[in-house]
């Protein structure tokens, strides 16, 4: 069965493309669409490396990454303040721009390492102050979520339940 990674490169070599080629240890070149991936990721990864391969396919790619990266990015920050995946968005986002610039590659390695950073702390606390992040985290939640459906849609729960509370 013939590898597609090295069809892809043949394929491109003979359109005229430069394809990317990585030195190894004998020092014989060995293009980067042979190396070894599976699955979905190596399709992945050559059709990257072929639309790199040419100029015009590179700079509609950066184009195409910019857009979807920021389309995925701008719903996750208005998604932030509701309950929801908005902060998942947002990385997820970065994760699409980091496909592309360097940049967001450096701030999402930077998001990784805090967020485990501070899982690591978080779970090496006893119980009790686990509990206690825990009811500080929904206690914000809580007032993020009144105060968007208050000035948002102009519904007071607090109001409501106060009132609810003192008639029944």
């Amino acid at each position: 069965m013939a590898d597609p990674a090295k069809g892809a490169a043949r394929t491109a070599e003979r359109r005229g493309y430069e394809v990317p080629v990585e030195r190894g240890s004998q020092g014989a070149g060995v293009s980067l669409a042979e190396r070894r991936r599976s699955g979905w990721r190596a399709r992945l990864h050559t059709t990257l490396e072929l639309i790199r391969a040419n100029p015009t396919g590179r700079v509609a790619l950066k184009i195409f990454i910019g857009i979807l990266g920021a389309l995925i990015v701008t719903i996750g920050v208005a998604l932030i303040p509701l309950p929801g995946p908005g902060w998942l968005l947002v990385i997820a986002g970065l994760g699409v721009w980091a496909v592309e610039f360097h940049w967001a590659r450096r701030l999402l390695a930077f998001t990784r390492r805090n967020v485990q950073a501070w899982t690591r702390w978080a779970t090496s606390r006893p119980l009790s102050v686990r509990i206690l992040l825990g009811t500080v985290g929904l206690l914000f939640v809580s007032v993020v979520v009144w105060l968007s459906l208050k000035y948002s849609l102009g519904i007071d729960v607090v109001a409501r339940a106060l009132h609810y509370l003192a008639t029944h």
